[in-house]
């Protein structure tokens, strides 16, 4: 979180990602036009890492939707009604909402109402059983 979208920011967080989950096989990636995802440290980066851009063009939203549903429910239900006195004090609150409620408790009616740690746990046993 920084007061600038750049393309540094942009690889820090993407590489947070990569060095935490470990992809084993090709992932998709993402992102809108911005400047920040169309250039070649962007792309560079993507091909290092097996990574695949996916990038929609401009005012179609589809590739965006999982973003833009998480955005929106990040500010419905965590920012709104909050002033933060820091940004320091914004980034922790913004992390606490991802990583302590989101990610492993919040349910989604398009993961049948699973969370999206216990969706992606059954997705993973399932394709260990070959189902």
């Amino acid at each position: 979180m920084q007061s600038r979208m750049t393309t540094d920011l942009a690889l820090q967080a993407l590489l947070s990602a990569v060095w935490r989950r470990k992809p084993k096989q090709r992932v998709t990636i993402h992102s809108d036009q911005g400047a920040q995802f169309t250039g070649k440290e962007w792309q560079s980066f993507l091909s290092k890492h097996n990574l695949d851009a996916s990038m929609s063009r401009r005012g179609n939203c589809h590739d965006n939707a999982v973003a833009e549903s998480f955005f929106h429910l990040l500010k419905r239900e965590r920012i709104r009604r909050r002033t933060y006195t820091t940004r320091d004090a914004a980034r922790q609150d913004v992390f606490d909402y991802i990583e302590m409620f989101y990610n492993p408790t919040r349910k989604h009616t398009n993961n049948g109402m699973l969370s999206p740690v216990d969706y992606e746990m059954k997705q993973q046993k399932m394709n260990e059983a070959g189902v």
